[in-house]
């Protein structure tokens, strides 16, 4: 068995492990189930990966990520490390050729999209392979009071019968102390063991500004601060309009979403990490696997429904351990908008079953169909065919989703790829009888390896470069010999997918449980009011209001932060400042003139003065036309 220290010299160049990684490592080594709580950019991945390679056997990896499943798998073998994965969008021999590898081929990490645990095939595959660990990655998923619970991670303990002693180490970001319970018991855990690096960022510098003239505060403030960072907006169309904007002032900017081809976003990401691009103007699907440690400063420019995105988001800021700040921006326009959310997020259920029985039909599936099947899903198409609102379909389909019905898999990039079926020999045969191939073939043997054991990447284009042919001869020679049966060639596309986790059922019993849909949507309102409290709030520390959130109940006072900054410009500790106002608070549950105010308030008068003022410039207490105080703050 290699040591720990050396596995993360030799592959990854670091000299010692961050806080917690070594820990959660000695104790999956121990036998233990393991949950590892770790902030954005702690190195979660570092953990499984370096356990797995000290020992025998396969790791199994199930994550939702797609996009971060395969940017993990091609930087795994980049470092000669063997690893595969298997999700939506991969074709049945795709799949089974994979699985085949997994158990066959020496591979040391198999990545899983979670639907895919329900397959036969993947069932029989893992009987045979000797795993050495099975992590869950994201693991608030699996919890119904996870902000982003998804049904196919309850499939996740079917596991347990199939490799009885082989230990769980789930590991996330983002649980509050419900998830945290919640985890272990679903992934039924013998002891509960949780291991855990405080979320407190003491670097972190957070910020909210309440303001109207947002791009105005954007401008000014980047044009006095140094260093690259990132601003986060709610819609496609915000990238692209502030981006402009910054560059027509002269800052450095682009924009990036979703819905840029992925050789755009990696170009765009490429050149904001190596600081040519100063500021990435972004909707939530950047960041996700991005390790940038100079980031000096996160913008979110309009909030987003849950504070564990907004921390995870604001996380990727100064991950190399020097002052960096998260900032959100908000106002009352903004607390309407939050609200809204929850109505979109939540359609009619009678809305939702129409949807359900529209998409069947656009995917032309009959009743008792469809089971275990995957399916392109143009969502802006089907939407337009059908005249529905597109953020309708999509929150139904998410809700479909979470009602275990189907898995909706949003724009994964699928490159090109090839795979030869018939034996070396048989390809020495077809080339000898067919010389207008032959020089193909062999550009296709010299450019790319192990393409008779399994499927492998291809780009069109530098073949095309490398034969001096035109992109679409080489197209024309690649469907040829599919067509004649020597390889297996599946064209990129970047197609959304739908996985039918069951069989189309008739409209009459599909069940979206009214006590489930309630539950969920009350989940929403207490996670939006939590950023709501947090946008709104200016009487507690943030980095406080933070880590209570996420179960740590005694963290000091960052000092840091706009609302400490103010209690200091007072003369006032956060500890004091909290201490009044609870007493000012208790008073005034019976309204009283100011003077009684003052006269049932001991200790420091100048304190108690300071911060009544304070309370009343920010509405917290107002005066009735009486003249007497009244506490009003919710």
């Amino acid at each position: 068995m290699q040591d720990y220290g050396h596995i993360l010299a030799n592959y990854w160049g670091y000299s010692e492990f961050r806080p917690m990684q070594l820990e959660i490592i000695k104790s999956v080594a121990k036998g233990k189930d393991t949950l590892g709580l770790m902030p954005t950019g702690g190195g979660k991945s570092v953990i499984f990966q370096v356990y797995s390679l000290s020992t025998e056997g396969i790791c199994i990896v199930i994550t939702p990520l797609i996009a971060l499943m395969k940017d993990q798998v091609e930087n795994l073998n980049k470092k000669g490390i063997k690893a595969l994965a298997v999700h939506s969008g991969m074709s049945q021999r795709e799949i089974k050729i994979t699985l085949d590898n997994a158990v066959w081929g020496e591979y040391k990490f198999l990545y899983v999209s979670p639907e895919r645990l329900n397959s036969e095939i993947f069932r029989e595959r893992l009987e045979q392979m000797n795993v050495n660990l099975v992590t869950v990655d994201e693991a608030h998923c699996i919890s119904q009071w996870g902000y982003d619970f998804r049904p196919s991670y309850l499939n996740i303990i079917r596991i347990r019968k199939i490799l009885p002693g082989v230990k769980f180490l789930a590991l996330t970001a983002t649980a509050t102390l419900k998830v945290v319970d919640d985890i272990q018991n679903k992934l039924q855990f013998e002891k509960n063991n949780v291991l855990q690096v405080s979320f407190q960022r003491e670097n972190l510098v957070y910020l909210v500004r309440t303001l109207e003239n947002k791009m105005g505060y954007l401008l000014e403030t980047l044009q006095k601060v140094k260093g690259s960072g990132i601003i986060y907006v709610r819609s496609r169309r915000l990238t692209r309009e502030i981006a402009e904007e910054l560059k027509q002032n002269n800052i450095s900017a682009d924009f990036y979403h979703a819905g840029l081809s992925n050789l755009v976003r990696s170009t765009k990401q490429d050149t904001w990490i190596e600081g040519k691009t100063r500021v990435i103007v972004a909707t939530n699907a950047f960041g996700m696997g991005i390790d940038k440690p100079d980031v000096r400063f996160v913008i979110h420019f309009s909030p987003p429904d849950s504070l564990e995105a907004y921390f995870q988001e604001a996380g990727r800021a100064g991950r190399d351990g020097k002052k960096s700040a998260a900032v959100l921006l908000f106002n009352n326009a903004e607390k309407t908008k939050l609200k809204k959310h929850i109505s979109v997020a939540f359609p009619e259920i009678a809305s939702i079953k129409k949807i359900y029985q529209s998409l069947c039909n656009f995917l032309q599936i009959a009743e008792g169909f469809g089971r275990n099947q995957t399916f392109e899903f143009r969502l802006q198409e089907f939407a337009q065919v059908f005249k529905y609102q597109q953020a309708m379909v999509y929150n139904s389909l998410k809700i479909l989703q979470r009602e275990g019905y189907l898995e909706f898999t949003e724009e994964v990039d699928n490159p090109s790829r090839v795979y030869f079926t018939v034996s070396r020999d048989d390809l020495y045969k077809y080339q000898v009888s067919n010389a207008d191939m032959d020089g193909f073939i062999k550009l296709l043997l010299r450019s790319y390896t192990g393409l008779f054991t399994g499927f492998v990447l291809i780009d069109e284009e530098l073949l095309s470069k490398r034969a001096g042919l035109s992109g679409e001869q080489v197209y024309e020679y690649l469907k040829h010999l599919r067509k004649s049966n020597i390889i297996d060639y599946i064209p990129r596309n970047r197609t959304p997918y739908i996985y039918f986790s069951k069989e189309r059922i008739n409209i009459e019993r599909l069940k979206i449980s009214k006590e489930s849909y309630d539950l969920r949507k009350n989940e929403m309102i207490d996670r939006i009011n939590a950023v709501i409290d947090y946008g709104t709030s200016n009487s507690k520390c943030r980095s406080q209001m933070l880590l209570e959130y996420f179960g740590e109940k005694d963290s000091p006072p960052c000092g840091t932060c706009d609302v400490c900054k103010s209690l200091e410009n007072l003369g006032l500790t956060n500890f004091d400042f909290e201490a009044i106002g609870k007493k000012v608070k208790k008073i005034l549950e019976l309204p009283c003139s100011y003077e009684k105010l003052l006269l049932k308030l001991e200790g420091d008068q100048q304190k108690m003065r300071q911060v009544i003022k304070w309370l009343l410039d920010n509405e917290k207490i107002i005066y009735r036309v009486d003249n007497m105080l009244e506490w009003v703050e919710k």
